[in-house]
């Protein structure tokens, strides 16, 4: 018996779910293809597109990630870089300036190093400093420096070797100190009429630079003691010493004489941080008096020499 309900109507409406397997015709409902109403069939293609975006966005991420491991990574330490572009700054007579460029990347060192010939430290200077000053060097000599960079315990390849110059003071500004080997040679009429060697030592009255001296003179038989004045690297003084007495041997008297000694340097170096005299020459005149004793008596007398002097 036909249900009036259903006269009229069409089969009944097929489910939106199919169970599996279940074939799906032209028309049927629930697949949304109508050939009647011309939509044409579905396709994949708009779920292949969500995949590949989906992918694409992973693999962005997963570089990113990587990315930044590298940068940030800290068992990959960036190295420490060469110092470069060493160059020496302005020089005095007993110190030297050295300039370089810090690092154009990376992080600053920790410090500097300045090595001196054969690789001994001559100093340092902190990882923001671009420069430094070597003092306590020797005048009118040659240094050689090379720098390095340390961070985190690890030094960078040595810079360039830099040769460096201390400035050369003038003779005049030489000071004249120590034990001198003294040359004499008579060039006129002398007590004794010899050449031979002296030993002076210069004590300066002064604790640094040139200044007066006094001169201590050996031997015995040539004892004296002179202040030497000083003008620029000439010095001169005058004395009065006993240097031949006056009568034979075992009854003599007295015979002074005057003494007048000009000396100048001819040579300077620099020595422990002095620029020192090397050599000097001069001439030394010697002038006695008439003197006499009930028996016997000494002319008057002048002996004039030449002094050349070298560190003894």
């Amino acid at each position: 018996m036909t249900d009036p309900e259903s006269v009229g109507q069409g089969p009944p409406a097929a489910s939106a779910w199919a169970a599996p397997g279940t074939p799906v015709t032209a028309g049927s409902p629930g697949t949304g293809y109508d050939p009647a109403a011309g939509r044409p069939p579905p396709t994949a293609a708009p779920r292949r597109r969500r995949r590949w975006a989906v992918i694409t966005v992973v693999a962005v991420v997963v570089l990113g990630l990587a990315a930044g491991l590298v940068v940030w990574a800290p068992w990959t330490p960036q190295p420490v870089l060469r110092p470069a572009g060493l160059v020496a700054g302005p020089s005095t007579a007993t110190s030297v300036t050295l300039r370089w460029s810090a690092p154009r990347t990376g992080p600053l060192p920790d410090k500097y190093l300045i090595l001196s010939q054969g690789g001994t430290v001559a100093g340092s200077a902190t990882g923001k400093a671009t420069s430094y000053q070597q003092n306590g060097l020797d005048p009118a000599t040659t240094y050689l420096y090379r720098v390095v960079a340390v961070r985190g315990g690890k030094r960078s390849p040595q810079s360039a070797l830099l040769t460096v110059h201390t400035l050369t003071p003038p003779i005049s500004q030489a000071r004249l100190q120590g034990s001198w080997s003294v040359y004499v040679k008579n060039i006129g009429s002398a007590p004794g009429g010899r050449n031979g060697y002296l030993t002076w030592q210069f004590s300066p009255a002064c604790a640094t630079g040139p200044c007066d001296v006094t001169l201590h003179g050996r031997p015995r038989s040539f004892a004296i003691t002179m202040k030497l004045t000083r003008a620029g690297e000439a010095y001169q003084g005058r004395a009065v010493a006993n240097l031949s007495p006056c009568g034979p041997r075992g009854n003599t008297i007295p015979d002074p004489t005057t003494l007048t000694i000009r000396i100048h340097i001819t040579r300077a170096s620099g020595q422990s941080q002095v620029w020192a005299a090397t050599a000097w020459a001069g001439t030394m005149v010697g002038t006695s008096q008439y003197v006499s004793s009930a028996t016997f008596y000494c002319t008057a007398a002048t002996f004039r020499a030449s002094l050349a002097g070298t560190p003894g």
